[in-house]
């Protein structure tokens, strides 16, 4: 059953709690969290850590809420995503509103005592950007939709990095560009083994509208773009030879994944990159963290 705006059905706080999308907010604050902690070669102060991550995850939050809002007749019709409140109908469209603006005026006061302006305005340009300009116009609109819509994606550790430095340098934009050239193949790795998922849908996500082999050869092509890319911060001395074989090998690992999934697909292969594209993100920036501070402390 869609989301509609009669009464809402037994809320509850997990309703609430589901609409944020919690798994994908914390990967969102853990990225901020690793750009706020790469700024300095010492701790960065505990009030701006606290507060940009509890103001960033609340408009995330908020965004995401958003996000389920204006998707609720899309994910009704998916699989993956049919049991979200939103789709089911168990909030109204103003529990959702009132619900998301609560969020992001909390999220707003607390990154503006806690930090400074130019977070909160980053923060808030780009959430909003991931609720309106990608849900409404990018998303059901082209095939791309992903590519141009991961730059919302790989915003946080910029915002993480503004949050102490009260700026944005060339360290945080490598960072962003980790992210943003890792969100393709982790995506579309996704909409492979989702692919009729997605058909019902009426996204053109790009296995839809262009198939299995142009698709897995775009996979191919963006994790050697992600492989270069991720060498960046060696070249410029932003980290060392702990991040730097840590990144080779992590991405040599995700390509040749890739490489395997292209040659003998199969619904389980794609499953593998898709879980293995949240290893190689986490491990990638444990990596810089732990060559950052081990650095520091030799």
């Amino acid at each position: 059953m869609a989301m509609n705006d009669g009464e809402p059905t037994a809320a509850t706080w997990r309703d609430y709690w589901a609409v944020t999308k919690p798994r994908v907010t914390t990967l969102a604050v853990f990225t901020a969290f690793i750009g706020m902690l790469l700024v300095d070669p010492v701790l960065p102060p505990l009030g701006a850590v606290v507060g940009g991550c509890l103001g960033i995850w609340l408009l995330a939050a908020a965004s995401f809420a958003m996000n389920c809002l204006l998707e609720a007749a899309i994910d009704a019709r998916m699989k993956r995503t049919h049991w979200r409140p939103s789709a089911q109908g168990r909030l109204s469209t103003a529990q959702i509103v009132i619900f998301a603006f609560v969020l992001g005026a909390l999220g707003s006061a607390v990154l503006i005592v806690t930090t400074n302006v130019l977070t909160w305005a980053l923060t808030l340009g780009t959430f909003f950007g991931y609720a309106f300009v990608y849900t409404l116009y990018l998303k059901p609109n082209s095939p791309q939709n992903i590519v141009i819509g991961g730059a919302a994606g790989a915003m946080p550790p910029v915002l993480g990095w503004a949050a102490v430095a009260n700026d944005v340098t060339a360290p945080p934009l490598l960072l962003f560009l980790i992210i943003f050239a890792w969100t393709p193949p982790h995506f579309w790795a996704l909409a492979l083994y989702r692919q009729q998922d997605y058909e019902r849908s009426g996204l053109p996500m790009l296995p839809v509208t262009h198939g299995r082999d142009y698709t897995t050869l775009h996979m191919l092509l963006y994790a050697w773009l992600l492989l270069a890319v991720s060498l960046l911060p060696v070249a410029i001395r932003m980290s060392g030879l702990l991040y730097g074989v840590a990144a080779l090998v992590l991405g040599l690992r995700f390509i040749w994944l890739i490489w395997r999934l292209r040659h003998a697909y199969s619904d389980a292969a794609a499953k593998g990159v898709f879980r293995y594209s949240l290893t190689y993100l986490a491990a990638v920036f444990a990596a810089l963290l732990a060559d950052h501070y081990l650095v520091w402390l030799s």
